[in-house]
């Protein structure tokens, strides 16, 4: 009864540390901050312009008329089976993008747990560490729209796992079930799926046998992936259309060593969408628990942990190996090798970590003395890392704008005003800011962030910003060789727009061919920042607007 008790005042605790990290989001609202990347410079907006556009429900091979001038397909975003967009279409922003973290973190804790206790973690004086380890997992950085695609891994290979052993419960199936509508399939789950298929071929090696309850359960969830991103697979292989923007996608050209270097650096730091937050106490972990493991000749029973730390130092080895230029005569053959970026089996890498961590942890604690307490503080120092990276204290200390700030709905509904006709009856673009700003305050844009639209739009819109690409072969490189973010990029502002209020930052000579964005519908321009030889591109200013709850102020040129 004692030892019950503990436990669950322990994972009262667990929950409670959970529901304290996300508070801030539902206390603060539309003032908290969160992280501007790939968040609420595309994604966040993309599923307001989806929901308001009136083509959420469209018919594959539709466009989006509110972005890039109308030829912004529909396919190439999240169909309506995508559960992220179903929070959007019920709650504001702000909230909907809270409910959508809370629903993550759970789910990547309870996953991490079971994960942990059934297959990992075996000894069961140790469910501590497997409980917290999992909390610190849950609360790590992940891409917010990619849902469970990272954290929810754990959870499904719970799941796999235990109909490879032929353990029947409704709630595998279930998991499996679910898990597709709130994750990406391209952007996580195809590669867990092709671990469990490894695991699989390794059965059949091994065991010389077929386990087709097993391989059923990968094809259903693979069938289940497919219905859920149907548009994805249309506009790849079904549809037949004119080449689109990731046709022209530059190849890498990394050297050698530069991918060596790359290697180490995503095995230390990690990438952006799915930080493991690895750096500073897990990974000397279990740097650590390996140099005791080899010295005192212990690895015959830490299997698991030398397999799972060479699997995870594998998965950075072909993240960066893959940007090596040796591929680029086979990728110059295989359009999908240049369209589809295999390099992201590091999406793995996360919960591989939390599970080599918990096996240090474990392997430390079971010397009892001081090496148990080096485990505690070592699970206390990774939490404290995970709560000092809450993107409250993260961008709020880096000076980002709040979410209210950053779409300043006050200060466009003045500009909106002032122009006086009706948003689809002209077209804009931003200079300094995010285009994204402009959509989801109702604006038709020229410009925008899309992961694939036509390659003549590309060519068309390059011809506003040639000169000032001209300039800058760090922008060329960039617009050319990628070019999902159709900006208007000017030279003296580079790879740069989050141009605030307090900025003292002037375009002193700009070259935009202005005759070729009017020729696009083009009207208004909308610069974060003042263009001094404005007249000389035949841009008028129309009139400053500023307000106190937005981060920016705006300087409205019409092209004459």
């Amino acid at each position: 009864m004692k030892n019950w008790i503990v436990e669950r005042k322990q994972e009262l605790i667990a929950i409670a540390l959970i529901l304290i990290f996300t508070a801030p989001l539902f206390i603060l609202g539309g003032n908290s901050h969160i992280r501007i990347h790939d968040n609420l410079d595309s994604n966040m907006t993309w599923y307001r312009v989806l929901l308001n556009s009136g083509n959420y429900l469209a018919k594959t091979g539709s466009n989006i008329p509110q972005m890039l001038d109308g030829v912004a397909p529909r396919d190439a975003f999240d169909s309506q089976f995508v559960g992220i967009v179903w929070l959007y279409a019920i709650f504001p922003t702000p909230l909907a993008f809270a409910f959508s973290q809370l629903i993550t973190r759970i789910f990547a804790f309870i996953g991490m747990r079971l994960w942990l206790r059934d297959y990992v973690i075996k000894d069961p004086s140790k469910k501590y560490i497997t409980l917290f380890v999992a909390v610190a997992f849950a609360l790590t950085p992940f891409w917010p729209s990619g849902m469970l695609s990272t954290l929810g891994m754990p959870l499904a290979l719970w799941a796999f796992l235990n109909i490879r052993k032929g353990k029947k419960s409704i709630w595998n199936w279930l998991i499996l079930t679910l898990l597709p509508f709130y994750s990406s399939l391209i952007l996580g789950f195809c590669f867990l799926l092709f671990l469990v298929a490894c695991i699989w071929v390794y059965d059949i090696v091994k065991k010389r046998g077929w386990n087709w309850r097993f391989f059923g359960s990968m094809a259903y969830m693979s069938v289940l992936y497919c219905v859920v991103n149907y548009r994805f697979i249309s506009q790849m292989f079904l549809q037949d259309n004119e080449p689109d923007s990731r046709s022209a996608f530059a190849l890498p050209n990394n050297s050698f060593l530069g991918s060596i270097r790359l290697t180490f650096k995503n095995f230390t730091i990690g990438h952006t969408h799915d930080q493991p937050l690895a750096t500073y106490v897990i990974l000397p972990m279990i740097l650590l628990a390996l140099v005791v493991i080899i010295v005192k000749k212990e690895w015959c029973g830490q299997k698991i942990f030398l397999w799972l730390l060479a699997l995870n130092f594998s998965l950075s080895i072909w993240y960066a190996f893959w940007w090596w230029g040796a591929w680029n005569p086979i990728k110059e053959q295989i359009s999908i090798m240049r369209s589809f970026n295999f390099s992201r089996f590091h999406f793995l890498q996360p919960f591989i970590f939390y599970g080599l961590f918990a096996l240090a942890l474990v392997y430390f604690a079971s010397k009892g003395g001081w090496w148990k307490k080096l485990a505690i503080l070592g699970l206390v120092l990774q939490l404290g890392v995970t709560f000092m990276n809450n993107s409250e204290i993260l961008y709020r200390s880096a000076g980002t704008p709040s979410i209210n700030q950053f779409y300043a709905k006050n200060q466009f509904q003045e500009i909106k005003a002032y122009i006086g006709k009706p948003q689809e009856d002209y077209r804009v673009a931003s200079i300094g800011i995010h285009p994204s700003i402009s959509q989801e305050n109702g604006f038709y844009t020229l410009d925008g962030y899309v992961n694939s639209y036509p390659l003549s739009y590309k060519k068309q819109f390059r011809e506003i910003i040639a000169k000032e690409l001209d300039k800058s072969p760090l922008l060329e490189d960039y617009y050319d060789g990628w070019g999902n973010r159709v900006y208007i990029f000017v030279a003296e502002l580079g790879k740069h727009y989050l141009f605030d209020k307090h900025s003292k930052q002037h375009v002193k000579n700009l070259e935009l061919n202005t005759a070729a964005f009017k020729e696009m519908g083009g009207e208004y321009i909308f610069s974060a920042v003042p263009i001094d030889n404005a007249s000389e591109n035949k841009l008028h200013l129309e009139k400053v607007f500023n307000n106190n709850q937005s981060a920016w102020k705006i300087y409205l040129y019409k092209v004459e």
